[in-house]
């Protein structure tokens, strides 16, 4: 494995909240622990999802949080023709096929999976007649894969019952995230992706790609996610607040302190120059992923008196 590069790719559909800033943090410290490259990207593929001004607050975050990148900003709706290419490549070497299924008929046909509707494969060997391609999908040839987490250890997925062949081009033309993110990580030459434990199921599908474009997975590392108080995960979609620069040292304290960061003393909260920095270098000199917390981080304890 070559030198670390790990990356931190937020969607632009809001300003950071204590989920996303935490996951930040987690990303942050495992690539500097190991003297590595941290690269930013904003995943604003999805056009629609995207809120005006959000690009700038969450650099804005992360700087106030003294979390750097390394290298310029990357942006995936500037990469249109990358994931182009990337799709030609697969289609010639006979990866993908065209679907005509909208989502609400592989609903309807297809069986319950662990992420939704398992696709049936209705235009798995052709079109129906009369039909007209929506999507493309990567025909799923491998079912079983094994990754060894960095935070979890050995976890095992079942492709097909996670939901078979999928979609790395959508009906209205986008490009899917599973692919954008493969080509984008090759692209920064990832290393090390490190992110939220919700995201878990795309490994297989995102390996399926490495595999097809003939290309090696990074090292995958899943931590806990921050859940609102209903225990679903914390997120701008259900109104999380966003963070505020203004309480930058006590908030990055409580998120150190609940991903198990230990000998955080009083008087490194206090505030004052260099108290985030300080904050930082001590999380450095003690981070490692065994001390992750198993369970979900509940966002009450990352608040103001929590």
């Amino acid at each position: 494995m070559s030198a670390y590069v790990g990356r931190f790719a937020p969607t632009p559909s809001g300003p950071l909240h204590l989920g996303s800033l935490a996951a930040a943090v987690v990303s942050w410290l495992d690539a500097r622990s190991q003297q590595g490259r941290w690269h930013l990207r904003i995943d604003d593929i999805d056009r629609p999802r995207v809120a005006a001004g959000a690009s700038d607050a969450i650099l804005r975050a992360l700087d106030c949080h003294d979390l750097g990148w390394d290298g310029p900003v990357s942006h995936q709706s500037r990469h249109g023709s990358d994931y182009q290419d990337a799709a030609e490549r697969l289609r010639d070497a006979g990866h993908l096929f065209p679907c005509a299924c909208s989502r609400q008929q592989v609903l309807e046909a297809g069986r319950s999976g662990w992420e939704g509707p398992i696709y049936p494969g209705t235009c798995r060997r052709g079109l129906p007649p009369s039909r007209q391609h929506r999507s493309l999908r990567l025909q799923v040839t491998q079912r079983h894969w094994t990754i060894e987490d960095r935070a979890l250890g050995p976890v095992s997925f079942d492709l097909q019952a996670l939901g078979g062949d999928f979609v790395v081009r959508r009906a209205d033309g986008l490009f899917a995230y599973q692919l954008a993110t493969v080509v984008d990580d090759l692209a920064l030459g990832v290393t090390d992706v490190v992110r939220g434990i919700d995201l878990l199921g795309s490994v297989p599908r995102q390996m399926h790609l490495y595999r097809a474009l003939e290309q090696s997975p990074p090292r995958y590392l899943h931590h806990p996610v921050v859940v609102a108080r209903d225990r679903c995960k914390l997120a701008k979609s259900h109104g999380a607040a966003p963070i505020r620069c203004r309480d930058a040292v006590s908030t990055l304290a409580r998120i150190l302190s609940a991903i198990g960061i230990p000998d955080l003393e009083p008087e490194m909260t206090g505030g004052g120059t260099g108290a985030v920095t300080s904050l930082l270098e001590h999380a450095l000199g003690h981070w490692h992923p065994a001390r992750l917390p198993v369970q979900p981080i509940a966002a009450a304890t990352l608040e103001p008196g929590g």
